[in-house]
């Protein structure tokens, strides 16, 4: 018989979490034709989807097995049966839970079963105890590595949720390609697309010229657009949207451009508008030299653009980069433009691919009842 390397999430907050987790793996190693070869750290993380329940221990075990997904799916059921185990409402607590996570490297969409786990790449507590495993391992879906996917989380953990807009955010320094891309993007997803509407901005032209005092108006001006743009009250719940900026760019720019007291005014209203903005499920963070940003700044000629200086585009990037390294509202795909050819249509394709793994709308397929959390 072939024998396939398969990998097992162990989850239990509630009872003896220790004791629960130590004998499901005596029970998966007690299984008939399935070899237990190794089971990563065991850690401890909050619950997911907002619910008021005592802490989780996990950890993912690496088995090798002659069962089908299937077979297996049903012996990780009945552990789960016989260590008490009982299924409720989603994001109910739980004595264990065993969940197939992957099976070799095939991908597998039936009634009862689905893997790859249809949201184990928005598990940081799930792809560490892979990547402990096994640091090589590859997504069959995603086809991206479990290192990869590690460094979209930033440690954190999500869960897909239909009710609110799915927005996604394409975010970069100035001439780094966003609207570009968010087009493309917005074309083969076939969703709404929000443009920063940069050429209507009255004051902006003044400011890249060197009037200081219009600054903040320039600013608030942004600020209303956007937050009109983004208000999580006119995104449609479940449904895909591009932006080819991150809304929280404006504290970005506002550092950048305006002086010590146009801040301080800025910051009053910024807080009393920020609350209406719908936030992202997933940013596109696209990164280049200067020096390139700079030519495709100038090839596309906008007349108040043609003074930006390397340094300033630098001070863009440091914070950017700023931004995203303490980032822990939604994942993060960081694509080196340089390595990524927007003219290509497979490329496109591949990164939509990619996103709608990302987001939850009306079609999403929803995961087994034993992979909500």
């Amino acid at each position: 018989m072939t024998s396939t390397t398969a990998y097992i999430g162990l989850g239990s907050n509630l009872g003896d979490r220790q004791v629960a987790i130590q004998r499901a793996i005596e029970m998966l190693a007690a299984t008939e034709r399935v070899e237990l070869l190794r089971v990563s750290d065991v850690i401890e993380t909050v619950p997911l989807g907002h619910v008021n329940q005592p802490k989780y221990l996990n950890a993912v075990a690496e088995v090798r097995t002659t069962l089908s997904a299937e077979d297996l799916h049903k012996n990780l059921f009945q552990i789960e049966i016989s260590l008490g185990r009982q299924r409720q409402k989603k994001w109910s607590a739980r004595t264990i839970d065993l969940d197939l996570l992957l099976f070799d490297q095939k991908l597998i969409n039936l009634p009862h079963i689905t893997v790859p786990h249809p949201q184990m790449h928005l598990r940081s507590f799930v792809l560490k105890g892979l990547h402990q495993l096994n640091p090589d391992l590859l997504h069959p879906g995603l086809n991206e590595t479990v290192s990869e996917l590690i460094a979209r989380l930033r440690g954190a953990d999500f869960a897909l949720n239909p009710e609110l807009p799915q927005l996604v955010s394409v975010a970069g320094i100035i001439g780094v390609g966003k609207t570009t891309l968010a087009k493309k993007l917005a074309k083969v997803l076939g969703c709404r697309i929000l443009l920063e509407p940069y050429d209507s901005n009255p004051f902006m032209p003044e400011v890249y010229a060197g009037r200081q005092e219009l600054a903040l108006d320039s600013q608030l001006w942004f600020l209303a657009s956007r937050v009109e743009q983004l208000n999580a009250n006119t995104l449609a719940a479940g449904q895909i949207a591009v932006s080819d900026y991150v809304f929280d760019k404006e504290r970005i720019y506002t550092k950048s451009l305006l002086n010590a007291h146009q801040l301080t005014l800025y910051e009053e209203i910024y807080g009393q508008m920020a609350e209406k903005v719908a936030s992202p499920v997933l940013v596109i963070y696209l990164l280049d030299s200067v020096e390139n940003c700079l030519r495709r700044i100038h090839q596309r000629n906008r007349p108040y653009e043609q003074e930006i200086e390397p340094t300033f585009l630098r001070l863009l990037r440091s914070r950017y980069e700023q931004l995203f390294d303490d980032w822990k509202i939604c994942p993060v795909i960081r694509i080196l433009v340089s390595e990524f050819d927007f003219l290509k249509e497979a490329n496109i394709e591949r990164l939509a691919y990619q996103i709608r793994h990302y987001v939850a709308v009306q079609t999403t397929v929803s995961a087994d009842a034993s992979v909500d959390a």
